[in-house]
């Protein structure tokens, strides 16, 4: 057996476990980095592009910003369409904030440019990998590489490594608890070299279902649309999914669009998930380990870097302070937050989708709410906080 020895083992090599191990690194914090899968295949792993001004400051924090500033989009709004109408929620002026569009593989590069810059250790590919003994004063974790057995003796473990990795399933049944929400329909999406049809994200409720058009850069746009559960992305050409959209966006939106052939062509189920507590003595879980939202709201990646943020400054203030408070409150703090942008994630996918079993008393109270929200600066103001992500 290979043995290895650091402060903190992270298990998990996405922009949660990237960011964390940077944020160390550059506070003189020992780290090691493991995935089970290939630098490639995570950079070729297709997911959102919304940064809450939040997560933007973490990464100017990581030493990472600048190319962010530079190529990213920012929004001062989005658009919203029901029932004939569109409407727009101006974020700017309601609460002097913006959002960045800035894709999340974007995001992983500009990480692992940087973690390679410091030297700081990352093994990919691994097998087997387990957190062992994060109940005791000495933690490890264990994988094989190559047909070799290796251990990581550390202080602390942090889990980055996603709904299905092996952090959370490692913690007793008896010591945590889940709650999960199923939504009833899944999200067609496309990406495609065309420029976006406005320079802002547009969200429609249609009777035909959602219809949602975002963008990657000026160049590139992501498109998607509502489609049950069991549909296969076999099912859809790009000229059925270019008409299908069109017929769910205002009229003038679809007739400005821009088509062309899609290079990335998937089908996303929707899920509500959270486990608590997030912390079980040396263990901690982080981002999708711990939770899942619906993509309506944007708040994936976003909340996997506030859980960086809580779970970081309790570790620096562990090693250079002496002080256990921060790790002692990580889940509560953590878990606070998260309950927020569940509650937003469902909202939002709630007002903007067409269930199966939706009555007519249902479509009529889902109409009023999208109603009162057009003429609230109340309501406007408060979906703009949300949107823009609550305070750290």
């Amino acid at each position: 057996m290979t043995n290895h020895k650091t402060q903190v083992a992270i298990i998990g090599s996405g922009p949660s476990g990237l960011l964390l191990g940077q944020l160390l690194t550059l506070s003189g914090i020992d780290n090691i980095i493991i995935d089970r899968v290939s630098k490639d295949y995570i950079l070729s792993r297709v997911r959102a592009g919304v940064l809450e001004e939040g997560t933007v400051e973490m990464l100017d924090k990581a030493n990472i910003g600048p190319r962010i500033h530079e190529e990213g989009m920012l929004h001062g709004g989005f658009t919203y369409a029901f029932s004939g109408r569109v409407e727009r929620v101006d974020m700017r002026s309601l609460i002097n904030k913006n959002v960045m569009v800035y894709g999340q593989t974007e995001v992983t590069q500009d990480l692992m440019e940087a973690r390679e810059a410091t030297n700081a250790p990352t093994i990919y590919e691994v097998e087997d990998a387990c957190p062992v003994d994060f109940d005791s004063d000495k933690p490890y974790v264990t994988f094989k590489k190559d047909g070799v057995a290796h251990r990581i003796d550390c202080d602390f473990i942090a889990g980055c490594d996603g709904y299905h990795g092996p952090s959370r399933q490692s913690v007793p049944s008896s010591a945590i608890k889940t709650y999960e929400k199923e939504y009833p329909f899944g999200w067609l999406g496309i990406l495609a070299d065309v420029p976006p049809v406005r320079h802002e994200i547009i969200y429609a409720n249609n009777e035909r279902g959602f219809g949602m058009c975002s963008m990657r850069s000026t160049t590139r746009s992501r498109y998607y649309i509502q489609c049950a559960n069991d549909d296969h992305v076999d099912n859809w050409s790009d000229d059925q999914f270019w008409d299908e959209l069109r017929r769910r966006l205002p009229q003038d939106v679809a007739e400005e669009m821009t088509t062309g052939p899609s290079f990335e062509k998937s089908i996303a189920p929707l899920r509500s998930f959270v486990a608590e507590p997030m912390r079980f003595n040396k263990l901690f879980l982080v981002g999708d380990a711990a939770h899942i939202v619906p993509p309506t709201g944007a708040k994936g990646l976003n909340l996997a870097v506030s859980d960086v943020h809580y779970l970081f400054e309790g570790l620096r203030e562990y090693y250079q302070e002496k002080s256990t408070a921060g790790i002692d409150a990580y889940s509560q703090k953590a878990l606070s937050r998260v309950w927020k942008a569940v509650r937003f994630s469902w909202w939002f996918t709630t007002c903007m989708h067409r269930f199966p079993t939706t009555t007519e008393f249902d479509q009529k109270i889902q109409e009023s709410d999208l109603d009162y929200l057009s003429k609230s600066v109340a309501a406007q103001t408060a979906v703009a906080e949300n949107y823009v992500g609550l305070p750290f």
